[in-house]
């Protein structure tokens, strides 16, 4: 045996490529720093110094939260939650037919109509609920309405998106054996494909709903209703007592909401 033979060592990875890696590290590092002067080119550094006294000087305003108008956050409370209950209604009802023309096992056509379906899904997911509601309380003038379809509108791209995923995860020897027994494309989807999917539409469809629950809190600084237009009247007076106890009121409501949908969703699922 040579001993002047050398072993080969072995590596995970070569030199061009760990050298690579290093360069892509390099430019992303670079990009960071870029990015960071970018976004503070207009900061003005002074203002951020004393931000922690700001900080301070506003909590010591809104404490403690003035409780005597918990009992003006009722009704506006009480409208939110119709806002959250009947958009997530109204975008619900609109995305199962949107899921099913999107879903590729069950669309009538893959070149035309499945990328309609997927566009609405898509717009519906692009735009924020907060716009929507700016856009519509310009159209349809202020109110619960341009919340709720505001709410409803935002919630079609969300629940479709995932029912059209659940309707293409199905089992198919299911509905391969429902076809066998010669049913009609209307009895297939009624009966192999609607019980696979219907816990998941359960289990979307409230979180849902516990998603707008959060979301329709704010639809009324734009104007669409709820509690947001208390907030707003109570940030534009600079009664912060009062916006501390609407912000007691929006917590609580969602720690319920969570843990409705949460014994929900575990019921169902």
């Amino acid at each position: 045996m040579n001993t002047t033979d050398t072993v080969p060592v072995w590596q995970h990875r070569t030199t061009g490529k760990r050298l690579l890696i290093w360069f892509g590290w390099l430019l992303l590092v670079a990009l960071c720093v870029y990015s960071w002067q970018l976004m503070t080119r207009d900061t003005i550094w002074a203002f951020v110094a004393d931000a922690p006294r700001q900080a301070a000087d506003l909590g010591s305003r809104m404490f403690p939260p003035r409780w005597s108008y918990i009992e003006k956050l009722w009704m506006p409370l009480w409208d939110t939650l119709n806002i959250a209950t009947l958009g997530t209604l109204l975008g619900v009802v609109i995305a199962i037919p949107v899921a099913f023309l999107a879903a590729s096992n069950t669309t009538p056509s893959k070149v035309f109509v499945r990328p309609v379906a997927l566009f609405i899904i898509v717009a519906s997911r692009s735009i924020n609920s907060l716009i929507w509601a700016l856009l519509l309380v310009s159209i349809i003038g202020p109110g619960l309405l341009a919340g709720i379809v505001a709410i409803g509108l935002r919630s079609i791209g969300f629940v479709a998106k995932l029912l059209y995923e659940a309707i293409e995860e199905t089992d198919r020897l299911q509905i391969e054996a429902v076809t066998a027994t010669g049913a009609s494309g209307a009895q297939i989807l009624n009966y192999g494909i609607v019980p696979q999917v219907l816990p998941a539409f359960y289990g979307i469809s409230v979180f849902r709903w516990d998603i707008n629950i959060r979301e329709s809190t704010i639809l009324g600084l734009v104007g669409a209703g709820g509690i947001g237009v208390q907030l707003q009247a109570s940030l534009n007076t600079l009664a912060w007592p009062q916006v501390t106890m609407i912000f007691v009121v929006i917590l609580g409501t969602v720690v319920i909401s969570e843990w409705v949908s949460a014994r929900v969703r575990h019921a169902i699922i």
